[in-house]
């Protein structure tokens, strides 16, 4: 596969072809995952819980995403590597540009906020610095103790409309992409084409740009033994994991996956 850019998802997304993306926090499965035609490999602060055992995203620092960052970079086969700023490592816009350099200079392609419209001002100071944004909308797992839990977001009208208009004022304030997480189906593809930047979904259905899954999840594998409603999991009936990955990028590039029982109504 030949090294993906913003260039090529963009492209992907302006030829309707959809986007494999999957969490990666180590050199072995950047390599596996690479190999097996993942486009996009996001090294997140899911690390914290699948990792390091911690119950929420919350404990992790930015030493430990750049570590995982470094890892994953010296596996990789050309997939495009984004990487979390973690809990408080982003509340100033000269915060931002410190900690979002570290994960730049580990490794990582673009870096992945959470947050909404207040997040403009970073957005654009760190595009203007050479850094490529992704911005997360929707339900944010730094976030979790202001949404009272893991609650899907954008049900009623006015939020609805409120999140599409945060993703338009991202993209005008400079990020080249959206991860839209646990909205409602209907709306995660509406946002999805009032947007020219690629958005990729986890838990929203399959009206967007492109997929995510953690990858742990997508082989089966649980500390606590509960299986969101938007996984599946891809080792069952495969021979290997390297064929799992196939069959994952292969299920996201034909819309097969996600079907309409892993997403959520208005």
């Amino acid at each position: 596969m030949p090294d993906i850019t913003l260039t090529t998802l963009h492209g992907l997304k302006a030829r309707g072809e959809k986007i494999a993306m999957l969490t990666c926090y180590d050199a072995t499965f950047a390599q596996a995952a690479s190999s097996a035609g993942v486009e996009m490999l996001l090294v997140g602060d899911t690390l914290g819980m699948i990792l390091h055992g911690h119950d929420s995203t919350l404990p992790v620092q930015v030493e430990d995403v750049a570590y995982h960052t470094e890892c994953v970079r010296r596996g990789n086969v050309g997939a495009f590597i984004v990487a979390d700023l973690p809990f408080m490592s982003y509340a100033t816009v000269e915060q931002a540009l410190q900690n979002a350099g570290r994960l730049m200079k580990a490794g990582a392609h673009m870096v992945k906020l959470e947050g909404d419209r207040w997040l403009a001002e970073s957005v654009k100071r760190l595009t203007q610095n050479g850094v490529p944004v992704c911005a997360h909308l929707g339900l944010t797992p730094q976030s979790v103790n202001v949404l009272g839990g893991f609650k899907v977001q954008g049900r009623d009208p006015v939020r609805a409309r409120q999140l599409i208009e945060d993703a338009i004022t991202l993209e005008e304030a400079g990020a080249a992409m959206l991860l839209v997480e646990c909205m409602p189906s209907p709306l995660a593809e509406q946002l999805s084409q009032a947007v020219r930047i690629p958005v990729i979904g986890i838990g929203a259905g399959a009206g967007t740009d492109g997929q995510v899954l953690v990858l742990h999840d997508m082989l089966g594998l649980s500390l606590t033994g509960h299986t969101p409603k938007f996984v599946r999991n891809f080792l069952a009936g495969q021979d290997s994991i390297q064929s799992a990955l196939q069959s994952y990028v292969a299920a996201v590039k034909s819309s097969e996956f996600p079907g309409a029982e892993h997403g959520y109504a208005m």
